[in-house]
């Protein structure tokens, strides 16, 4: 049976630190580097319904993609949710760990498990990262489907392979504008518009789309645009983060056993469409 820092060890593999944005946080937030991982559950947010969840199925560690402590903070006192989940945490004698960016950077990662949902091709990453001279890690990827289809059937595709939002799929551009070629990004993908254009894709599948950058991007001559649900875009990667770790500890010998979250931990929890 592995120790926590075993498993830590593989996971940096994976989702290198050094990976990570600078502003980031990722890492170990709370638990014993010398405890035994029997159990280890993934979620995209580390809420006190997920740390529930993973207590009750007896986890010995929590994989997070997204931080629990983005900044820094003075206290962890049970007077907060922040702290109370910390509380029940260390407990329930599960630790937290968190990959966030580094996993979005990752090869696989983030945006190859969502390109995958997607019936994608990956053909590279969307911004590549400098530090990788072969060129596969990266933030987004850009994929082909098979065939190509109408933009409304795309954004139908997407629909039908992400896990169901109060706010569903936005899609801004012509429903018969045939779609081939598509860059993605899970999570907040605005930023790279500029990237999106310059490679050419057909659409572009993202989240956190906001009206001024959006309006503008289609201004420019962007690429039709796909909104879904943060949460949504991100929750395909857990599946892919079990698999790869289960893998890479068997290959040392190691055994845990790993559950992926079905919670949906979206923060908007219904959609009323327009009169």
């Amino acid at each position: 049976m592995p120790k926590l820092s075993d498993v830590l060890a593989t996971l940096h593999r994976l989702y290198d630190p050094t990976w990570a944005e600078s502003w980031d946080a990722v890492g170990l937030v709370c638990g014993d580097p010398d405890a035994e991982v029997r159990k280890v559950a993934f979620a995209v947010d580390p809420v006190q319904s997920v740390a529930d969840e993973a207590l009750a199925w007896g986890a010995d560690l929590l994989v997070t993609h997204h931080p629990l402590f983005l900044r820094g903070v003075h206290s962890v006192a049970a007077t907060g949710f922040k702290g109370r989940l910390v509380h029940s945490l260390i407990k329930g004698d599960c630790a937290l760990a968190v990959a966030h960016t580094n996993a979005d950077s990752a090869d696989p990662g983030v945006s190859d498990a969502l390109a995958a949902a997607l019936g994608l091709t990956v053909t590279g990453p969307l911004d590549p990262s400098a530090a990788d001279p072969d060129g596969c890690r990266g933030i987004g990827r850009i994929g082909t489907l098979a065939e190509p289809e109408t933009l409304a059937a795309f954004a139908a595709r997407t629909a039908k392979a992400l896990p169901a939002t109060a706010a569903g799929i936005r899609v801004a551009g012509d429903p018969e504008r045939l779609v081939r070629t598509v860059a993605v990004c899970g999570g907040a993908g605005d930023s790279l518009f500029e990237a999106a254009r310059r490679a050419g894709v057909d659409a572009y599948v993202t989240a956190d789309l906001r009206h001024h950058p959006a309006s503008e991007a289609l201004e420019a001559g962007s690429p039709a645009l796909v909104d879904a649900a943060h949460w949504a875009t991100e929750w395909p990667w857990l599946d892919q983060a079990a698999r790869e770790l289960t893998s890479a500890l068997a290959a040392s010998g190691a055994t845990v056993e790993t559950y992926v979250s079905r919670l949906a931990t979206d923060p908007w929890s219904f959609h009323v469409p327009s009169p």
